[in-house]
């Protein structure tokens, strides 16, 4: 998004309502989600507390939000029903900023919070808290006009998270900006309590980054302590074969009972992964990766590509196929590479360019062979398809490192970057 962003006040979010892509009402925002952070750093928005129809309230997040403005906000469509709960380092924005008492930076004055607005971040998804709407005085004298002022977030003291805090939401905001893997390796090594603190509080989509970065150990550890609905939220999150592996390693029961909580049309992707042996082609591949008809043209592959929530393998091709579009999919036609999107005009077919030289791997493709097929054709994915010829699903190849690499190669990869930290000769 541009510079130009629009401001928004949040008390004119307050009952406003959230829309479908097809212009249906879903609800109406009740809240907002802000994540307070270290220092005078502006809150992260999060997402929307809606309140369905049934009175029920749930979470929105901010990434399946197309557009928010005073008088609507409009979704992705794709809602999650389950009751919202407030997590540690979530605030909400209505119910607890708004009427807190605060002090101005520069002058150490008192003040009173009326209002604090959002702001979509340039060229981002992301949304803050930027600045902050407050009243000077106590009581009446607050209404003689000149006593309001806005003002940037960075310039009051009294919300955000203190520095030296020992909390574990303290803690987590210390380390926001790290990597998922190396806040696994974080989290791998504090104690079984911090470490179910700091999991906790940590928003669906985080942790399911999280734990897939995880010794298998310490994902069943941390799995085993969260709610179980909450466990199927997070577990819907990852990789549906990061899901299915994590899942293969709980005792069967455990395994049903968060299945029959997930979505069922997550769970059957699951369930599909599950039924391949673990080091081979099924066993390691995604079933989501980017899938167009022959008709759709460069233009409409580019912007698939460039979804932020792709990793930069599967954003590295589009896999052709007759419909239906969702894997398994019907006829396999081809792979087009993203290096050839960028060659061809706008308005071309994918179906006229596509490269069908390369056999697809079979599903009961065993690991060597597949780890075979991309150094020999220097891949970063490569197409699962059955003897029907439908694509099953894509392999990644950090899939292939993960699962070719030694079972301890997390802990050897920390030991070498703190003996670089340390300047040894």
């Amino acid at each position: 998004m541009a510079k130009s962003a629009p401001r928004i006040f949040v008390s004119h979010l307050a009952g406003t309502a959230v829309f479908d892509p097809n212009g249906d009402e879903v609800g109406r925002v009740r809240d907002l989600v802000a994540m307070l952070r270290v220092g005078r750093r502006p809150p992260r928005l999060l997402g929307l507390v809606v309140e369905l129809a049934t009175r029920r309230h749930i979470f929105l997040p901010i990434t399946r939000v197309t557009g928010i403005e005073s008088g609507q906000v409009i979704t992705t469509g794709v809602l999650n029903v389950r009751r919202f709960e407030q997590r540690p380092t979530e605030r909400l924005v209505l119910g607890e900023m708004l009427d807190r008492r605060v002090h101005l930076v520069e002058t150490g004055e008192e003040v009173t919070v009326l209002d604090v607005s959002v702001q979509q971040l340039p060229a981002r998804r992301d949304w803050e808290v930027d600045r902050v709407f407050v009243r000077r005085g106590r009581g009446r004298a607050f209404r003689r006009k000149g006593e309001t002022l806005t003002v940037d977030w960075s310039a009051v003291d009294g919300f955000s998270l203190e520095e030296h805090g020992q909390g574990a939401e303290s803690l987590l905001a210390t380390f926001e900006e790290l990597r998922p893997a190396d806040l696994a390796n974080v989290l791998h090594h504090l104690t079984p309590k911090r470490r179910a603190e700091v999991a906790a509080a940590l928003d669906d989509n985080r942790l399911a980054d999280v734990l897939e970065e995880l010794p298998e150990d310490d994902q069943i550890e941390i799995l085993g302590k969260l709610k179980e609905e909450r466990a199927a939220d997070v577990l819907e999150a990852m990789d549906p074969d990061d899901a299915a592996d994590l899942l293969a390693e709980l005792p069967e029961d455990d395994k049903e009972r968060l299945l029959t909580l997930m979505r069922p049309d997550e769970a059957a992707d699951v369930r599909r992964l599950m039924a391949y042996e673990e080091r081979t082609a099924g066993g390691l591949m995604t079933t989501e990766p980017i899938v167009l008809r022959p008709d759709a043209t460069v233009a409409d592959a580019l912007a698939r590509v460039r979804q932020q929530d792709l990793s930069p393998a599967l954003a590295a091709q589009v896999y052709v196929c007759r419909p239906p579009d969702e894997t398994p999919t019907g006829k396999y036609l081809g792979t087009v590479h993203f290096q050839r999107l960028l060659r061809d005009p706008p308005y071309t077919l994918v179906g006229s360019i596509i490269d069908d030289d390369l056999r697809p791997l079979r599903p009961e493709a065993e690991l060597p062979l597949v780890a075979g097929f991309f150094a020999a054709y220097d891949m970063v994915a490569a197409p699962v398809v059955d003897e029907g010829g439908s694509l099953l699903g894509a392999v990644t190849v950090d899939d292939v490192l993960d699962h070719m690499l030694p079972d301890d190669w997390r802990e050897t990869e920390l030991h070498l970057q703190e003996g670089a930290g340390h300047g040894g000769g």
